[in-house]
């Protein structure tokens, strides 16, 4: 079998491979970077500490040990408010550019109208992040030198993998602000831990998705499924189970693991997590050739 080779220290990812891939799933880290380039701070109108309140911070770490389970990890090194690799290519507000813009533009999505294109206008402060205009220039470079590396990197793993298996599991990892879960500061029992999703059961096999739900459940987090977030561009791009590709993102409430005011790694309860995640790529691992089968045999 041919593999398409990845650099494990491109400069716009960590590529962290098993010794020998032992399962069906990829995982993919988009916004746990955190090197800021020193042009790109020289733009901002907001202090570093505002922009990293968008990063999923930590969460490469929390799936760290994928690779030590046969399982392929993919994690951003650039920041989120930089490049968002979890929108289209060129979904962007035209309004934050000067200079001539690519005719395939998309600016009539829900999440350019908020500011969060594949370059983001808001910081998750609501504060404008730049001083004034972006060069048009930008797109491209930011293209080149990110967004277009990440997604050639994790298409040739998905592919790899479901040459090798006949089927593919992306897990993309992500975090979210204890508040976005719409319970802020409430007692621990009322708190959304874990947030699902398939794109509303378009983007990944309801079997996997009860797989990682019943998992999550019997260690005693709380989960919902699609409310807030029910998947973005990576979903919908690698999420087609109709092929045997199936996609699901998984959003982890920040408060489980570090303190988010002061952007700290929570050391006894991330450890406590980590297992748990551990558990569950184990878990899932097992469980996804049986609920790839059914369209494997179909095809045969």
């Amino acid at each position: 079998m041919e593999f398409v080779p990845i650099a494990s220290d491109h400069q716009a990812f960590d590529y962290r491979p098993p010794l020998r891939q032992a399962a069906p799933v990829v995982v993919a880290s988009p916004h746990s970077g955190a090197t800021y380039p020193r042009a790109f701070l020289a733009q901002t109108a907001v202090p570093l500490s505002a922009l990293r309140r968008a990063e999923d911070a930590f969460v490469d770490q929390l799936f760290a040990t994928a690779p030590a389970l046969g399982i392929p990890l993919l994690a951003a090194r650039f920041p989120r408010s930089f490049v968002d690799v979890n929108r289209e290519p060129y979904e962007l507000d035209p309004g934050m550019f000067d200079g001539p813009l690519p005719r395939s533009l998309n600016h009539r999505t829900t999440r350019v109208a908020a500011g969060l294109g594949m370059i983001p206008r808001m910081a998750a402060s609501g504060e404008a992040i730049y001083r004034g205009r972006v060069s048009s220039d930008e797109i491209e470079r930011r293209l080149e030198a990110c967004w277009r590396p990440y997604h050639a990197a994790l298409s040739a793993l998905v592919d790899q993998t479901h040459r090798q298996f006949g089927g593919a599991l992306l897990i993309d990892a992500h975090s979210m602000p204890s508040s976005a879960s719409g319970t802020g500061p409430r007692e621990r029992e009322q708190r959304l831990d874990i947030v699902l999703g398939d794109n509303h059961g378009e983007s990944c096999s309801p079997l996997l998705v009860d797989c990682a739900e019943q998992w999550f459940v019997r260690n005693g987090l709380k989960v919902q499924r699609n409310q807030p977030y029910a998947g973005g561009f990576t979903t919908q791009r690698y999420g087609k189970p109709s092929l045997n590709r199936h996609a699901l993102q998984i959003e982890i409430n920040r408060a489980l693991y570090m303190d988010e005011a002061r952007h700290e790694w929570l050391a006894a309860p991330a450890d406590t997590l980590m297992q748990v995640i551990a558990g569950l790529l184990e878990e899932i691992a097992d469980q996804a050739p049986a609920a790839m089968l059914p369209r494997r045999l179909a095809a045969e």
